[in-house]
């Protein structure tokens, strides 16, 4: 059975993708890469609801530690951008990055993210972000060791599983990714 991490941002966002997966025949490892997501207890309501979710399918489930300080340095002189702007494309490649490098260390071969199953975000970006998160960690080892399954989870039938998934599960669901510029722009 192939392994394949998922980045996974909200139980919502992941819930069908996992499904897929187990019914595809794809032993999932879920990666929770979300330092952006801001206050903590929001952070925590989003993980605990997609551990939840992880032990019911019994699919193993990984936090990356939290540094909201290193996500802002990240971004910073970007605070102004909107939406699927150029911060969304930096915090991409900030979290996408560290999937590739972990998916590495732990000898999965392929990665993908559920920020590719949101209609808040943009496909190109998530599409390129990955792609240079594993070119820059195949660079660093000098061969292929992960590749990006830059899969659009939006298509053949996953948005609409997702939607049932949601009210079926009844996912805490929120309408922002998380950082303190979306939020703000949410609520202007």
């Amino acid at each position: 059975m192939k392994r394949v991490m998922l980045h996974a941002c909200c139980a919502p966002c992941s819930a069908a993708i996992l499904e897929w997966m187990m019914q595809s025949g794809v032993q999932p490892y879920i990666y929770f890469c979300n330092p952006n997501i801001t206050p903590r207890e929001e952070y925590e309501k989003r993980r605990d609801e997609l551990r939840r979710y992880a032990e019911r399918l019994g699919v193993d489930f990984e936090e990356a530690p939290y540094d909201h300080e290193k996500w802002l340095e990240a971004v910073r002189g970007l605070e102004d951008e909107p939406e699927r702007g150029r911060r969304c494309l930096q915090c991409f490649r900030y979290r996408l990055l560290r999937s590739a490098e972990r998916a590495r260390e732990l000898g999965i071969e392929t990665f993908t993210t559920s920020l590719a199953s949101s209609r808040w975000k943009s496909i190109a970006q998530t599409t390129q972000a990955g792609h240079e998160a594993a070119d820059r960690v195949n660079a660093e080892e000098g061969e292929e060791v992960v590749q990006f399954d830059d899969r659009n989870w939006r298509k053949g039938g996953l948005q609409e599983r997702r939607n049932a998934l949601l009210r079926e599960m009844q996912f805490y669901n929120q309408l922002w990714c998380g950082c303190e510029f979306s939020r703000r722009d949410r609520e202007d």
